[in-house]
């Protein structure tokens, strides 16, 4: 008689076979990051996780690797917002500073820089705007890749564009080479949705669109198809390594993603799903190795990297 249990007997031997290992060299902790020190502190819709001063998030990466989180996605928080968000583009910003502190203070740790422009702007939005209050694709593209230059000048290993402009890829690439930054990749947040799970990330960076919404240009979430097509721009262009996010209701499009590329594919479980599971564990509703269950979901979906807000948490309950 066949009998599955008999594998399932001990925790040794459910171990022994597994199919499917979270490991923490797949994570990425994201971190925010402000250009005053008074702005630093607590995201109350996001418990545990706080904005950090430069020479805290230095700190923080230092501690990230000494557990064994092999790197860290920076979000830049700037002290003076403008309609083109100029103080993204600044060799001294906040987010090139960190750059240099990190690979300073621990040359190893491996720091992967947000590209975008929707916590710079006063208005809120991914771009650059036209007369008419509507990004303009083109103009933005332009812009984030003088900014990709600024981020790899101050020793960034990864910039991640996460704008949904269309043809930035490329542009990034060819920036990027002209200055002799070859050796920087390109992750690229290829399928990246409209979604509603963002709220407590716009708390943190002080980012909600100021008019409108981002449905312009980011995905529609019932679509898996143009998925699969914006990603296979993305590797075209030149891009390193592709992302889907959100990830939980995401998870098909991940499985997709995984079926049809054969590149490292990276997914972002999301500042509100991280503070759906932290209110449902803090009210005893869900027990803790629920966030096993889930960053465990998109290694089986098939993620290579995995950012969440949960990675210094998992590393330091799974030393």
């Amino acid at each position: 008689m066949i009998r599955l249990r008999r594998l399932r007997r001990t925790p040794a031997l459910r171990a022994l076979v597994r199919e499917h290992q979270l490991r923490k060299e797949h994570l990425v902790q994201p971190a925010f990051v402000v250009e005053r020190s008074s702005d630093a502190g607590p995201i109350a819709s996001m418990p545990g996780i706080s904005r950090l001063d430069v020479d805290q998030a230095v700190a923080e990466a230092q501690a990230l690797h000494a557990i064994g989180i092999p790197a860290v996605l920076l979000f830049g928080i700037p002290a003076r917002k403008d309609a083109t968000g100029s103080a993204n583009a600044d060799p001294n910003g906040v987010v090139q500073r960190t750059i240099r502190g990190i690979k300073q203070a621990q040359p190893e740790m491996l720091v992967i820089a947000d590209l975008c422009n929707c916590e710079y702007t006063d208005h809120g939005h991914c771009g650059l705007l036209d007369g008419r209050g509507n990004v303009d694709n083109d103009a933005t593209v332009s812009f984030l890749s003088r900014v990709a230059v600024t981020y790899a000048q101050s020793g960034v290993d990864v910039i991640a564009p996460s704008d949904m402009m269309d043809g930035r890829v490329e542009a990034i690439r060819s920036a990027l080479d002209a200055h002799g930054f070859t050796d920087v990749a390109i992750l690229s947040y290829a399928a990246k949705y409209a979604s509603a799970f963002y709220g407590p990330f716009r708390e943190a960076a002080e980012s909600a669109p100021a008019h409108g919404d981002r449905r312009s240009y980011q995905m529609d979430p019932p679509n898996v198809r143009e998925a699969l097509r914006e990603i296979a721009l993305d590797i075209e262009e030149g891009a390193d390594a592709v992302m889907v996010k959100p990830g939980l209701p995401y998870l098909d499009v991940l499985r997709a993603a995984r079926d049809a590329f054969d590149v490292p594919i990276a997914v972002y479980n999301v500042s509100g799903e991280y503070a759906m599971l932290k209110a449902a564990i803090a009210h005893g509703w869900l027990e803790e190795r629920a966030i096993d269950e889930v960053l465990t979901a998109f290694v089986r979906a098939g993620a290579d990297i995995v950012i969440t807000y949960f990675a210094k948490e998992w590393a330091t309950r799974n030393r």
